[in-house]
């Protein structure tokens, strides 16, 4: 369905409701009528459209769940695609942000990271997956990017205490953005771009740690 069809339905919906909408309760179960007719043809338009319906006192509209997932991704690992499949399990668009850091040179670019992960995401979805780069506060990047979700992978006990408070100060910025934690599977928990730097530096075996797209460029790097 085009999106401009779906506003049309939307501005549909708002006159009919004529600003009783925020009243009623989304529960199928509870309402009944017009209203339950309302409620489901809303969600049939998300399932359809990948949009979300929402709506209050001032507006309805349907919208697309965007998760962002921020990280240096230098190199990409095993253990980000794990993330990365959770994350587009959980939202209908994933938006991950390269961070850069004036001064600081990674062993890949900008742009042969973003040609690794187009390379090693190819057969997941990637028609619902954005990439872009950063160099402002994780939160501000979310929300220029419309996301309403942080994802942040978990590896350990010591992840998790970092990351409950980079939590809460993200939420004291901007409330209006969830943190999402992930766990990794056992079998990439141990995973780290920086120890694969390093292993790969002395000439180590890392091809159980990254994606083969990865494992041959960083072969050409050391």
């Amino acid at each position: 369905m085009k999106r401009r069809n779906v506003l049309l339905i939307s501005k549909v919906f708002q006159f009919l409701s004529n600003g009783f909408i925020s009243r009623l309760n989304p529960n199928l179960y509870e309402v009944s009528g017009w209203k339950r007719v309302f409620w489901h043809t809303a969600r049939a338009i998300g399932q359809k459209t990948g949009l979300r319906w929402c709506a209050t006192r001032d507006k309805t509209c349907l919208m697309k769940r965007i998760a962002y997932y921020p990280g240096s991704f230098d190199p990409l690992t095993n253990g980000h695609i794990d993330v990365l499949c959770k994350a587009m399990a959980l939202a209908d668009e994933v938006v991950i942000g390269i961070g850069i850091q004036p001064g600081k040179t990674g062993v890949f670019s900008f742009d042969e990271r973003v040609a690794l992960i187009r390379a090693a995401t190819s057969d997941i979805a990637s028609d619902r997956l954005r990439i872009e780069s950063f160099d402002c506060l994780v939160v501000e990047a979310a929300k220029k990017a419309g996301a309403q979700v942080l994802v942040r992978g978990l590896r350990d006990g010591t992840d998790l205490d970092y990351e409950m408070q980079m939590a809460g100060m993200n939420q004291a910025m901007d409330g209006d953005i969830v943190t999402v934690f992930v766990p990794a599977s056992p079998d990439v928990r141990p995973i780290t771009a920086t120890l694969v730097r390093q292993i790969a530096k002395m000439g180590g075996d890392v091809s159980s740690f990254v994606p083969a797209a990865v494992l041959v460029e960083l072969n050409k790097k050391f």
